[in-house]
């Protein structure tokens, strides 16, 4: 037996224990350093188990029952490769990400997709016919994969510009749903602007799960980074909005920040924990901008950067500031912000608020055969990063069959970022870091994006929590 190569460790000094935490199989352990001593001369080769002491057996017996102890290094690759093929084809959950609309009303100086010059004018919406065929495919791909769940969550742009086409898929969602005998949980991403208790009230028997919203730091800071077309502030109607829902539905707060306004976000948490629906917030997650230049994609439009020259003209594409699902998760290529993500996210945590640890919580919905993101047009996407960069498409509702669609089908299903990632011990969770970043970034999807210093500060946090729930 040998140590696994998805262990961590982190010393709890106060207590002379060590927190472990094996990444694969998802184990957590607050040990002695006498258990955490064993690992360390079986990787060196100087235990013989044979000669072990009953309490040095039972302690052997807990690390191998939770995968601290491993066969061989080749047995745990081999553990590896059937995690992520089996998530890959988990049929358990049908997740589907809808985008409305391309267009959005507000004016973002860091989205390219926001109401800036004429974008909106032709950025793409989904019309009811279009919904129509996207309700027939629901229908198709729920006989098709037979799952327990359905998670459809509503994004764009801004989903509620498009209210017809939501307020129809969702109540066909609903009906395809309880025909089958799935459960339905549907999500609304949305900037919060024309979030009213009308809109939620109608989305509630069609299974709402909740909405996340977005703040981009304190009142000052926000109504700088997200308003209106004409440099009206919109943070105080947010909240407003926020205030007449919370009570209807779950809320879940999510911003994001960049190294001009990262020093606002605790006076911001200052402020929703002063609110009285700042108890019924179920989540609240801020993550980074990015702004950074690409290098040229390979042989395709890239997926620009928020911020990046020309943008707005050339690429009619998802806001890379809310990549991702209504669970919050979220992710970048920018090195500068670990620290201050780290700091925000202890902010977060020190204000009670629930929140995302910082240790990421497995592979994202671009690696999964059942989540799929729809755009306006009925394009197919691996994930919303991708949305609107035709070369990227991975199939159509109607089931047309274009060549580039299927090379771009065969290149997500043979992703593996985390092939870069040598033994390092976050890939069960991490799998290489964002594709979407790292397409845009590096020009290459299968390169890693690498937040690894993060990980291991947020794994400190965790430990520590671990050991209080111990005592």
């Amino acid at each position: 037996m040998q140590p696994s190569m998805f262990n961590v460790r982190v010393p709890l000094d106060a207590r002379d224990d060590i927190f472990l935490m094996n990444t694969l199989t998802d184990a957590q352990l607050v040990v002695s350093s006498d258990v955490a001593a064993l690992l360390d001369r079986t990787a060196a080769g100087e235990f013989i188990e044979s000669a072990a002491s009953d309490d040095q057996r039972e302690a052997l017996d807990l690390l191998r029952d939770n995968g601290f102890l491993v066969e061989s290094r080749a047995a745990d690759r081999l553990a590896l490769d059937r995690y992520l093929a089996a998530v890959k084809g988990d049929t358990s959950e049908l997740n589907i990400t809808l985008l409305t609309t391309l267009q959005c009303n507000f004016a973002c100086d860091y989205c390219f997709q926001g109401d800036h010059g004429d974008y909106n004018l032709h950025a793409d919406k989904m019309s009811m016919e279009t919904a129509e065929r996207v309700a027939v495919w629901f229908e198709r791909e729920l006989d098709r994969v037979r799952p327990e769940k359905f998670v459809l969550t509503f994004f764009g742009g801004e989903p509620l510009l498009n209210l017809p086409v939501m307020y129809l898929l969702a109540e066909r969602a609903r009906r395809a749903a309880d025909a089958r005998g799935v459960a339905l949980y549907t999500n609304i991403i949305t900037n919060g602007l024309l979030l009213t208790p009308q809109v939620v009230d109608r989305m509630l028997p069609f299974g709402l799960n909740g909405v996340k919203i977005t703040l981009d730091g304190d009142k000052d800071t926000h109504n700088r980074m997200r308003p209106l077309r004409g440099g009206q502030g919109t943070f105080d109607r947010i909240v407003e909005n926020i205030r007449a829902v919370a009570g209807r539905c779950r809320v879940a707060i999510g911003g994001n920040f960049d190294l001009s306004s990262a020093a606002s976000f605790p006076a911001l948490l200052d402020f929703l924990k002063a609110q009285d629906f700042g108890d019924k917030l179920v989540k609240v997650n801020f993550k980074p901008i990015v702004r950074t230049e690409p290098l040229p994609a390979k042989g395709i439009i890239p997926l620009m950067p928020v911020g990046a020259s020309g943008a707005k003209e050339s690429l009619k594409g998802t806001c890379m500031t809310s990549v991702g699902s209504g669970a919050g998760a979220a992710c970048d290529s920018c090195h500068t912000m670990e620290d201050q993500m780290t700091l925000i996210r202890e902010e977060t945590q020190r204000h009670g608020f629930p929140t995302n640890s910082g240790v990421p919580q497995g592979m994202c919905h671009v690696h999964k055969t059942h989540a799929h993101t729809i755009g306006p047009d009925g394009s197919l996407y691996a994930c919303p990063g991708f949305t609107g960069q035709a070369a990227l498409s991975t199939g159509h509702i109607d089931d047309r069959r274009d060549s580039w669609r299927e090379s771009a089908l065969e290149k997500f299903e043979r992703l593996h970022p985390w092939k870069e990632c040598g033994d390092c011990a976050f890939i069960p969770t991490c799998a290489g870091g964002c594709v979407a970043a790292s397409q845009s970034q590096l020009g290459d999807m299968n390169m890693p994006t690498c937040h690894k210093p993060s990980f291991e500060s947020a794994l400190i946090a965790l430990a520590h929590t671990a050991a209080s729930a111990a005592n």
